[in-house]
């Protein structure tokens, strides 16, 4: 199980809307855990309702959606789409998908849970799903530091910024 101080968070954000994850993982995770990051990175960046859906997957599945939707032929960490916003309205629609897989092979090489990368992953894609983007170097160390922030909000350390990097 994924060992987060959830009570951090002494006001949990209000989300309104739906946050379904959909999983297909050989280790245990934290449901609530990821609710929680999730919904505070929503309402953090003003959305407060709307339909994420969450998706772990395996490796396999993530190299076609990935050949699939953006012509890259290599499985990846995540993948996040956004379907539908409405920044006036706090509204949002979008899909995080992470793979299980990925998150067990990186998170040896970092000395952490595999849960944990896979937080991460959800992390980074909610990150790109509000609008964030990691795409320039600059760019790349305020999502690190978005990241930091979120993974501290849980009690999750990550050390050095760059030990490990959802792309």
């Amino acid at each position: 199980m994924l060992e987060l101080n959830i009570q951090t968070i002494n006001n949990p954000p209000d989300f309104s809307g739906e946050i379904d994850i959909n999983q297909q993982v050989d280790f245990e995770i934290d449901p609530n855990a990821i609710r929680t990051v999730v919904t505070a990175i929503l309402c953090d960046h003003g959305f407060h309702d709307g339909a994420i859906s969450l998706a772990i997957v395996d490796d396999p599945t993530m190299h076609q959606l990935n050949v699939d939707y953006l012509q890259h032929d290599y499985p990846t960490d995540v993948l996040s789409f956004t379907l539908a916003s409405d920044p006036q309205r706090g509204w949002l629609e979008g899909e995080v998908i992470v793979s299980s897989d990925t998150a067990e092979t990186v998170a040896k090489e970092y000395h952490w849970p595999p849960a944990t990368e896979l937080l991460l992953y959800f992390i980074h894609g909610t990150l790109h799903l509000v609008g964030m983007d990691d795409a320039t170097d600059e760019l790349r160390q305020n999502m690190q530091r978005m990241e930091n922030k979120y993974l501290q909000l849980l009690g999750v350390q990550r050390g050095d910024s760059d030990e490990s990097e959802a792309s």
